[in-house]
C-alpha cells in the first residue's frame, strides 16, 4: 500500500500564520513535528507501507523534500503540480504514476494537514478499508460526527454504524439540515481520505471523467524527473479539467462505499477548529509563546516575536506574527478569509509571504525597508548557493557575521570571514556559496530606486528556477 499525500492547499484560514509561501501543513501548529509529517508518522506500524508519493505545489517542493529527510524517509514521489487543479487530476496522476512499470499498489490518499487523534482506530480503519479496496471497491473515510457541523460535507451511508454502500455526497448544509443528519444516524462528515486500487480509481475516472485522464497521462509523459521530483508538462496539466473527486468519480460510481471512522478526527480548517483539538488550560484557552493574560477565557492567544497581553476578553482569537496581528471573536474567526482577500486586491505582500521567506537554500529575514533601501538577515545552508544572478535597480552590500562566504562579483570569485564585507554594483553577475560545514548568516543592504524580488535576472540556478 501506498501512501499519497496531498499537499497543496494554502491555508488562508489560519492566516496570518499560514500563508501561500508557508501553508498550514508545513507548520508544527500542535508539536514538534509539522502537520505533513505528523501524516506520515502516524502510518508508523501499518502493515506493508511503502515510500510515499507526494503530490504539492511547485513553489513548496523544498520543503516537502526537506521535511522528508528529516523524518528519514527514502526514496519518495514528490510530484509537482504547476497549478492546482483539484482533487481528482491530483489523485489520478498519483495512480498513474504508481502504476508505472505494470503494479497495481492499494493507494492510501490522506491529506497532508488534518489531526488523527486515535492512531489505534485510525489504523484499525485503514484494515478494514484495504481489505475491500483489493476487491475493486473505492472506500471512503467517513466520520463519525460529534456535532451538527456546517463546514463539512456529508456522507450518506445505507446503513448506520457500519461499512455501507455510499447513498450520496451531500455539500455543506445549513445548521438545521445539519442537526437533522446527526440526529438521523445516517451520515458522517466527508474526510476527503480514500483507498482504492490505483487501476480501479483509473478505470472508474475512464468511465466518468475521460478527459481528465487521458491529460493527466500527457502530463506524465511529457513531464520529467530531476532530483527528488516529477515535474509533470505544465501546458498539458494546465489543459486538465479542474474538478473533485467527489464530483468526477465518487458521486457517480456504483463501486463507493463509506467506512466509519471515530478517531479524533479534524481538518484544522480555521481558528476554532485548532483550538478545538489544542491543549487547554484551566480556562479552556491555549496560550502559545510570549502571552501574558487576566481575566480570558475560551481564547485561542498567539505570540511569535513579542510580549502579547490581553486582559478581560472571552472567546477570542489573537495571532501575533512579525509582520501580522489579527484579533477576531471565535464566532467570526472563520471569515478571516474576506481579509487576505482583501490583502490580496490591495497588493500586501502579507497576503503571500512571512517575513522570514524560505527560500531552498535557506531563509531570509526582511528586517528593515524603506523608500531606497532593505536591510535583510540571509542564512545560506551549508554547501548551498544563490543563483548567479544580476540586479537592473539595485545594489547590494553584503556583511559575514558567522561563517564563510564564496563570494562571485563578476570575473572575482573571493572568501569572506566573519566582521568582512563586499559590495555587489548595480548590472554585476553575483552568487552566494556556502563553501562551510556550518550555516552562513550575513546582513544585505540593498540600495536603488526598485527593490522587488522580481528585479532578478537568473544566469543559472541549480534549483531550476527561472523567476
Amino acid at each position: 500500500m501506498i501512501p499519497v499525500i496531498m499537499s497543496g492547499g494554502n491555508g488562508t484560514r489560519l492566516w496570518p500564520l499560514s500563508r501561500k509561501d508557508k501553508p498550514k501543513q508545513f507548520i508544527a501548529l500542535l508539536g514538534e513535528n509539522t502537520m505533513f509529517q505528523e501524516t506520515l508518522e502516524r502510518l508508523n506500524g501499518v502493515e506493508n507501507i511503502q515510500s510515499p508519493i507526494v503530490v504539492c505545489n511547485q513553489g513548496h517542493r523544498f520543503m516537502v523534500a526537506e521535511q522528508l529527510h528529516e523524518l528519514n524517509i527514502d526514496k519518495p514521489s514528490i510530484i509537482l503540480e504547476p497549478s492546482g487543479r483539484d482533487t481528482a487530476p491530483a489523485i489520478a496522476i498519483a495512480a498513474l504514476q504508481a502504476m508505472t512499470g505494470g503494479e497495481d499498489p492499494v493507494l492510501l490518499v490522506l491529506a497532508a494537514d488534518h489531526v488523527i487523534q486515535n492512531v489505534e482506530a485510525f489504523h484499525k480503519a485503514i484494515s478494514i478499508a484495504q481489505h475491500h479496496a483489493e476487491q475493486g471497491l473505492l472506500v471512503t473515510f467517513g466520520i463519525v460526527p460529534t456535532s451538527p457541523n456546517t463546514g463539512y460535507g456529508y456522507i450518506q451511508a445505507d446503513e448506520q454504524n457500519t461499512v455501507s454502500k455510499v447513498k450520496a455526497f451531500v455539500e455543506k448544509p445549513n445548521l438545521e439540515t445539519a442537526q437533522n443528519y446527526v440526529a438521523s444516524g445516517d451520515y458522517y462528515w466527508n474526510s476527503g481520505m480514500f483507498i482504492f486500487k490505483a487501476s480501479s480509481l483509473i478505470a472508474e475516472l475512464e468511465q466518468f471523467s475521460p478527459d481528465i485522464v487521458t491529460q493527466c497521462r500527457k502530463a506524465l509523459s511529457a513531464g520529467r524527473s530531476d532530483l527528488d521530483f516529477i515535474r509533470l508538462d505544465s501546458d498539458e496539466f494546465i489543459a486538465c479539467p479542474s474538478n473533485s473527486i467527489d464530483y468526477a468519480v465518487m458521486e457517480k460510481t456504483d463501486k463507493a462505499i463509506v467506512v466509519p471512522l471515530d478517531a479524533g478526527w479534524n481538518d484544522v480548517g480555521s481558528w476554532p477548529s485548532l483550538w478545538e483539538c489544542s491543549d487547554k488550560d484551566e480556562s479552556r484557552n491555549v496560550l502559545k509563546g510570549d502571552v501574558r493574560i487576566d481575566g480570558v477565557s475560551n481564547s485561542y492567544i498567539h505570540s511569535e516575536h513579542r510580549l502579547v497581553s490581553v486582559l478581560g476578553l472571552n472567546d477570542i482569537v489573537l495571532v501575533e506574527t512579525a509582520d501580522a496581528i489579527m484579533v477576531a471573536s471565535k464566532e467570526r474567526a472563520q471569515d478571516v478569509k474576506s481579509i487576505v482577500n482583501d490583502l490580496v486586491a490591495s497588493g500586501r505582500s502579507e497576503a503571500e509571504n512571512h517575513r522570514l521567506c524560505y527560500r531552498p537554500w535557506g531563509f531570509y529575514d526582511s528586517i528593515d525597508d524603506g523608500e531606497r533601501f532593505q536591510v535583510k538577515r540571509i542564512m545560506v545552508n551549508p554547501g548551498a548557493s544563490l543563483s548567479l544572478q544580476m540586479h537592473h535597480h539595485r545594489a547590494e552590500h553584503w556583511i559575514v557575521v558567522k561563517g564563510i562566504a564564496e563570494v562571485t562579483c563578476g570575473d572575482k570569485v573571493s572568501l569572506l570571514s566573519e566582521n568582512e564585507s563586499t559590495y555587489i554594483p548595480v548590472n554585476m553577475k553575483h552568487r552566494l556559496h556556502n563553501p562551510g560545514r556550518m550555516p552562513l548568516e550575513i546582513i544585505e543592504v540593498q540600495s536603488g530606486s526598485y527593490l522587488g524580488e522580481d528585479d532578478i535576472v537568473r544566469f543559472d540556478d541549480k534549483y531550476d528556477r527561472h523567476q
